[in-house]
C-alpha cells in the first residue's frame, strides 16, 4: 500500500508509482473539483463530469478530459462519485443515462458523498448486479484542506477492493482509514459531523462569551489553537471566526441534512443524544435567519445576536495551519 504521506502538496508521483488505472471523476462541486486535481496534477489519467459542466472545465488545466456524459466514463478502470445528497448518487448510477445503465461498467466505485446508510447499500447492491465493487469512502475537509494535502478518508466496503484503491486514494488524501464490510464507513462520517457541528457552535458560544467580556475574538482563538483542546478544525475554522468571512466550504443546509441522518440512526439504535439534538435546532435557527448558502461558521453571528453583541471584523493575522 503506498505512503499516505507521499503527496502532501499534490505534485506528479514517478511513472514506477502512478496507479495504472484510469480513472472516471463525476460530480465537480467545491470538494469534488478539489479532490479530483490532485488526481490529474499527480499524472492520473483522469476524465471528470458534472451537471454544468462549467465547474468541470477548470479540471483541464490540470490535465483532465472533460466529458458532456455520464456514458463516457463507462470504460474507465475506476470512478470516484462525490455530489451532494443520497438522491443526486442514485441519479448519476442508476437514473436514466447513469453509469450502471451502460453497456459496459467501471470494475470499481468509490463514492465519496455524505448519504444515507440506504442509498449506499442500495447502489452498492446496484453495482454488485453489474459486477462492480463499490467502496463508501466519505471525507473530512474542505476545499483548502484538500489543496493542502490534509484531507482524510474512511472507508468500507471489500477489503481487496480498498487495497486496490488506496495508491489514489493516497493521492486524493493524507490518511485513509479502513473500517470494514458494507456501510460502517457512513456512520462514521455521520459520527464525525455531528462532532463538527456540535464543536463549531461550542466555538461560537465561548467566542462569543469572551469576547461580550473584553477579549478579541484572535486572542481567544489562538489561546485556544495552542491549547490541549485544540486541533486542525479550531485552527482552520479561526480566519472565519475573526474576520467574520462566511463564505461556504460547507453549510447549514448541508450540516443539518447530516444531523437529520445522525439522529435518525441514534433514533434507530435508541442512543440518547442530548447535546447533538439541541445543536440540530440551532442549525435550523441559523437557517432560518437567512444563512442558508453562507459557510456554517454564520452560527457565531447567530450567537452573537442571541446574546446582544455587535460582532466587527477583525484585521488580525491567523494562522489557519493549511499554509493559506
Amino acid at each position: 500500500m503506498m505512503d499516505s504521506n507521499r503527496l502532501q502538496k499534490g505534485a506528479a508521483m514517478s511513472g514506477s508509482d502512478l496507479p495504472a488505472d484510469r480513472v472516471g471523476w463525476i460530480g465537480t462541486g467545491r470538494m469534488g473539483a478539489a479532490m479530483a486535481a490532485r488526481l490529474a496534477t499527480a499524472g492520473v489519467e483522469l476524465a471528470a463530469w458534472n451537471r454544468t459542466r462549467a465547474k468541470a472545465e477548470p479540471l483541464a488545466e490540470h490535465g483532465a478530459t472533460v466529458v458532456d456524459t455520464i456514458a463516457e466514463l463507462a470504460d474507465r478502470d475506476v470512478v470516484f462519485t462525490m455530489v451532494a445528497a443520497s438522491a443526486d448518487l442514485e441519479q448519476v448510477l442508476t437514473g436514466d443515462g447513469g453509469l450502471l445503465r451502460q453497456a459496459a461498467v467501471p470494475a470499481l466505485v468509490i463514492d465519496c458523498s455524505t448519504v444515507s446508510n440506504e442509498s449506499s447499500a442500495a447502489m452498492r447492491a446496484a453495482c454488485a448486479e453489474r459486477g462492480a465493487e463499490f467502496l463508501a469512502a466519505p471525507v473530512s475537509g474542505n476545499g483548502k484542506v484538500v489543496a493542502a494535502g490534509k484531507l482524510s478518508l474512511v472507508v468500507s466496503g471489500d477489503r481487496a477492493a480498498y487495497d486496490r484503491a488506496a495508491p489514489l486514494l493516497a493521492i486524493v488524501g493524507r490518511a485513509s482509514t479502513y473500517v470494514g464490510e458494507g456501510e460502517t464507513a457512513r456512520l462514521v462520517k455521520i459520527c464525525h459531523n455531528l462532532l463538527l457541528g456540535v464543536m463549531a457552535q461550542s466555538l461560537a458560544e465561548i467566542t462569543v462569551l469572551a469576547e461580550k467580556g473584553g477579549v478579541p475574538r484572535a486572542a481567544l482563538l489562538s489561546f485556544i489553537n495552542d491549547s490541549v483542546v485544540g486541533s486542525m478544525f479550531t485552527r482552520y475554522k479561526s480566519p472565519a471566526y475573526v474576520r467574520l468571512d462566511y463564505t461556504p466550504t460547507f453549510t447549514p443546509v448541508l450540516l443539518r441534512k447530516d444531523f437529520d441522518l445522525g439522529l435518525a440512526a441514534a433514533r434507530a439504535m435508541d442512543v440518547p443524544m442530548p447535546i447533538a439534538a439541541a445543536t440540530a435546532q440551532l442549525i435550523q435557527a441559523a437557517i432560518g435567519a437567512g444563512h442558508s448558502s453562507e459557510d456554517f461558521a454564520v452560527l457565531l453571528a447567530e450567537q452573537a445576536r442571541a446574546a446582544g453583541l455587535d460582532l466587527k471584523p477583525e484585521d488580525t493575522p491567523v494562522d489557519d495551519g493549511l499554509g493559506s
